[in-house]
């Protein structure tokens, strides 16, 4: 991408997730290693879009004082917090909008580090207004024991690594517990997974599920990103729009899902979606990572199935990753050798690492760590009655392959969805109506595209 590829977010025809297009400001460059830098400033700007990065931050990183809501100290520095949510893609258009104003920014308004997440990394990774790791003065040695894939997500089109994340998120299937026992005769995670270590396999227990009154999973939506993840190609190749054939395979077998009454079509979020965290709501399985599990299936809620322990876990039909937050050190930032020390600590320091698993039941993104977790019955997830998951988890991570990773899929695969809904819903006559749909949406974002 260009220098000027930012600019978009001021055009008339602005596009979220979009970086191509209108011409505008430049950002300064980064003028060589951190090591070089001068004296540091006196205000640390944090742009990210919820409290996740900051109660790591607040709770682990050395000398971090709370003053309130959006403001800290560290030493004889004020940390000012600017939270922006994601809804309506509020969050990106704030930081693209002041991303564009850093070259003429004073010092203490500049923004020193910001927060993306994997579905957007490439809009800014492969733009000067994210500084090198290594002129941050953070070396190859120190991170080493990181998974490769999270490198590889904030690697720019010349190999230059522009980001870090203190965690990973390699995804398994979910299972109820119970549904397991009545239906397929055992609740045991090595049993359950022969029911579901393909996608043949797995359609033929939907099969069985159904007949005893369970949905298979809770809306097509929820096997999507296990599909999308598994392709052989972008899907965007020489300026035409590719569609796999794993995301056609997802089409194929979420129709026959829905037609069979096995699933549902609802938003991922939605209370149809989540209905089956309760055992009335009668969900077989979820596909996510340790955060859906530890923190978005109303463990908390007496009643639900995770508060009673009831879920188990196992690989699935493929491996898959689903979320991630990375730590970008914003380029013309007067704080450089802070910035370079948060990123330090909070994903190579292996005891602070821990300390977020103890903490927070964070997938922290170093091996060592993890896989000492993997080994320990502390680290057994209550949610999973007991089950440590963790060594699935720190294999999934391992297998984890991004190279087919675009900056146009977080459009693409929004699109995609929306359209095939119209299709499973019967609003989309065919297959290639849905399809009509799918290249409208993604023409209207991506102008510059074929198909």
């Amino acid at each position: 991408m260009k220098k000027k590829a930012l600019s978009l977010i001021l055009c008339s025809a602005v596009v979220a997730g979009s970086l191509a297009g209108c011409g505008g400001s430049s950002a300064p460059a980064a003028d060589g290693p951190v090591a070089d830098a001068g004296p540091e400033g006196k205000t640390l700007n944090i742009y990210c879009w919820n409290e996740e990065f900051k109660s790591r931050l607040t709770d682990h990183y050395p000398g971090y004082v709370v003053v309130d809501g959006t403001h800290g100290t560290i030493g004889d520095v004020n940390v000012v917090w600017n939270i922006t949510p994601s809804d309506d893609n509020a969050y990106q258009k704030n930081l693209d909008e002041n991303l564009l104003k850093q070259d003429g920014a004073a010092a203490d308004d500049r923004i020193d580090m910001f927060l993306v997440e994997a579905d957007y990394a490439l809009k800014y990774v492969d733009t000067p207004y994210t500084m090198s790791v290594a002129d941050l003065g953070i070396t190859e040695a120190e991170l080493a024991n990181q998974y490769q894939y999270t490198k590889d997500v904030m690697t720019d089109s010349s190999g230059v690594l522009k980001g870090l994340s203190w965690q990973g998120c390699p995804g398994v299937l979910i299972y109820n517990r119970e549904a397991a026992e009545a239906v397929l005769g055992s609740q045991e995670p090595a049993d359950v997974q022969e029911f579901v270590k393909d996608w043949a396999t797995w359609n033929d227990t939907a099969d069985k599920m159904k007949a005893a009154g369970y949905n298979m999973v809770a809306t097509v939506n929820d096997a999507y990103r296990v599909y999308s993840n598994n392709v052989s190609g972008k899907w965007v190749q020489d300026g035409k729009i590719v569609i796999d054939k794993n995301v056609e395979q997802w089409v194929k077998d979420s129709k026959a899902l829905v037609d069979k009454g096995e699933t549902t079509t609802a938003e991922l979020w939605s209370d149809d979606w989540s209905k089956g965290f309760y055992p009335d709501g009668k969900v077989f399985c979820y596909f996510g990572p340790a955060w859906l599990i530890n923190f978005s299936m109303a463990a908390d809620v007496e009643g639900s199935i995770a508060n009673q322990g009831g879920w188990g876990a196992v690989e699935g039909p493929q491996g898959f990753f689903w979320g991630g937050t990375w730590i970008c050190g914003a380029t013309g930032t007067d704080n450089p050798l802070l910035v370079a020390d948060i990123m330090r600590q909070l994903t190579t320091n292996e005891q602070i690492m821990a300390d977020i698993v103890k903490k927070d039941s964070d997938f922290v993104n170093n091996k060592a760590a993890m896989e000492a977790a993997a080994t320990k019955d502390e680290y057994a997830f209550a949610v999973l009655g007991g089950q440590n998951p963790l060594s699935m988890f720190c294999a999934g991570a391992g297998k984890i392959d991004l190279s087919n990773q675009s900056e146009y899929d977080q459009g693409c695969n929004e699109e995609f969805q929306h359209a095939m809904k119209n299709y499973f819903d019967g609003n989309a006559a065919t297959y290639e109506d849905a399809l009509a749909l799918f290249y409208q949406g993604v023409k209207e974002k991506y102008p510059e595209l074929s198909y």
